[in-house]
């Protein structure tokens, strides 16, 4: 037979069991609104009941008297194939917003179209070089036609400034957000090394896993990452998490994989320690285009401006002088080659990054020094082309026309400003407007007599000037084929205004294309984060719902240890009392 008190100690795990989970209910009830968290609960399983070996005093039921109920563990209800779906939605939705965000500022700059935009000054600009045509000889007219083309001037001047302005600060937000992934890296780490320490002795860090989780998450935004679990040393629990690994989907110059945290079984590191995790540094030229991201060990005794100098030195050519760049054995990865998206993809991509760039392989030759690209060079490289075209078509009709002097060869724009951010009108039409250039050396009228000899002019100069902003200009002409052996195909942008629009359009298809995008990848992390809610989180609802089950489930097993108490003092105290 079983014992007589074995009652008690099944009414006892009943209290204990249905006290923890009690305590848990009020522990999910408490962190209700804790960001991150997830909701616990117990894992109850019926205990062994005793198995006595056969003999001839053995009970007559073997094993089927029950022996009660333990809590078994306390574990979170969180399913990790969703967690990575969130993470990659999530870092899709961080790469989005930014492009996006940048993109919106690039269509504010430009303000296209509006009567504030670039668009509207030079057709103004235009008009008046009409207006001009009309009346050479007017003073009006030649002084309308400087301050035009001074609110041209001040207009790609503007966009330029404003333009880099941006892209200034972009870098700086590369710093800020860099700083902000290694602190996470760091994070992550160090909770790696507190779950290190709880796990080898059968605990389960729930909460410190909900908080690890919650900084990949907030990583993962950053940058495209891969987790993985290893067991921890001891003997861990089945249900534990495990030491995190955290590597980006991607590999660095020599094709290795690179790891971030580094929580690897036959690692040496030790979790939590600085040689277990890789901070990232970013190298950037002297335009501030960004050369390559770097992935090394912290040096505790440097800052991370120090450290990444000491990741990227510099050699100097004896044959040329040139200085060129050269790395250590540090992992990295080219800026044109960091095809993970992230938020950190798309500032590099909006502050701009070098193309084909490489470092020197330290044998004195010189490196491939890269070309800019990225959104915001592009497009200063689209208008230092526009500006460019735009001085050296308008110069050349001007030079070709008579001013108010009968002189010719005279510049309109400063041949020296060639770029959007260094146009500028010529000083000598600033200071005396007699010498724009509004005539031509024909006779137009047929009386055989030079138009502009002796007189203001005809103007013909002036609308040949208005015409440049619709005339081809070969630079931006398309041709069928490359050896330029076929027509040219005359296309709306071969002109100073079709070129200008179709930078205009393909930023606001590419806006257009971004915020699609960003809406989108926003809808589908919402739907994840719903899914992953509707498991992981607490409902109120559900919980006092629990807490009045396993209240009454409490009560009943203390009822039960009366009942069982009762019995034994009717045992004790009150059987043999006759005869007494």
């Amino acid at each position: 037979m079983s014992s007589t008190f074995s009652g008690l100690e099944v009414a006892k795990r009943a209290l204990h069991t249905q006290q923890a989970a009690l305590y848990t209910t009020g522990h999910n009830i408490a962190n209700a609104n804790t960001e991150g968290y997830t909701r616990q609960r117990v894992n109850m399983s019926p205990t062994s009941p005793p198995y006595p070996p056969a003999s001839r005093n053995r009970p007559e039921i073997p094993g089927q008297v029950g022996s009660g109920v333990e809590a078994g563990s306390i574990e979170r209800i969180r399913d990790s194939f969703i967690d990575k779906q969130f993470r990659q939605e999530n870092t899709k939705v961080g790469f989005y917003e930014t492009k996006a965000d940048m993109m919106s500022k690039m269509e504010a700059i430009l303000n296209e179209p509006s009567e504030a935009g670039l668009s509207e000054i030079m057709d103004q600009f235009w008009k008046s070089l009409q207006d001009l045509s009309v009346h050479p000889e007017d003073s009006g007219a030649r002084s309308v036609v400087k301050e035009r083309g001074i609110a041209v001037a001040n207009a790609f001047n503007y966009i330029n400034d404003s333009l880099q302005q941006v892209r200034s600060n972009l870098k700086n937000e590369i710093g800020v957000d860099n700083k902000a992934v290694n602190s996470l890296i760091d994070q992550i780490n160090q909770l790696n090394g507190q779950i290190a320490k709880i796990e080898p002795h059968g605990y389960v860090a729930n909460d410190l896993y909900d908080e690890r989780d919650r900084l990949v998450d907030q990583l993962s935004e950053y940058v495209d990452i891969n987790v993985d679990y290893r067991e921890s040393s001891g003997q861990p629990s089945p249900i534990a998490q495990g030491i995190a690994t955290i590597s980006l989907h991607s590999t660095d110059h020599k094709g290795d994989p690179i790891l971030l945290v580094n929580g690897k079984k036959d690692a040496p590191p030790a979790p939590g320690s600085l040689q277990a995790v890789n901070h990232v540094f970013v190298d950037f030229d002297d335009t501030g285009n960004v050369k390559a991201l770097f992935f090394a060990e912290p040096d505790p005794n440097k800052t991370a401006e120090q450290q990444s100098v000491d990741l990227v030195g510099t050699i100097t050519d004896n044959n040329n002088g040139t200085t060129n760049d050269t790395t250590n054995d540090a992992a990295f990865i080219y800026a044109d080659e960091f095809q993970l998206q992230g938020k950190l993809k798309s500032l590099v991509e909006g502050t701009g990054y070098l193309e084909g760039f490489q470092y020197d392989d330290g044998s004195g030759t010189v490196g491939t020094p890269g070309t800019p690209a990225g959104e915001f060079n592009v497009m200063l490289n689209k208008l230092d082309q526009m500006v460019q075209n735009f001085v050296m078509e308008f110069n050349a009709v001007h030079q070709q026309g008579y001013d108010l002097n009968n002189d010719t060869g005279v510049n309109f724009f400063d041949p020296a400003g060639t770029t959007a951010s260094t146009i500028a009108v010529d000083a000598a039409i600033i200071s005396d407007t007699d010498k724009i250039a509004a005539s031509t050396n024909e006779d137009t009228d047929g009386d055989g007599t030079a138009d502009n000899t002796g007189s203001s002019g005809n103007g013909e100069n002036a609308t040949r000037l208005a015409n440049v902003y619709t005339n081809r200009v070969e630079e931006f002409v398309t041709y069928n084929d490359a050896d330029l052996t076929n027509d040219p195909t005359i296309d709306e942008k071969s002109s100073i205004k079709g070129y200008f629009e179709s930078i205009i359009g393909e930023m606001g298809v590419n806006a257009q294309e971004s915020m699609r995008m960003q809406n989108n990848s926003q809808i589908l992390r919402q739907q994840v984060e719903e899914s992953r809610q509707a498991i992981s989180s607490v409902s109120l609802d559900e919980e006092m719902t629990n807490m009045i089950q396993f209240q009454h489930a409490y009560n009943a097993a203390a009822r039960n240890m009366t009942a069982v108490d009762e019995m034994l003092d009717r045992i004790i105290n009150n059987m043999g009392l006759v005869g007494r």
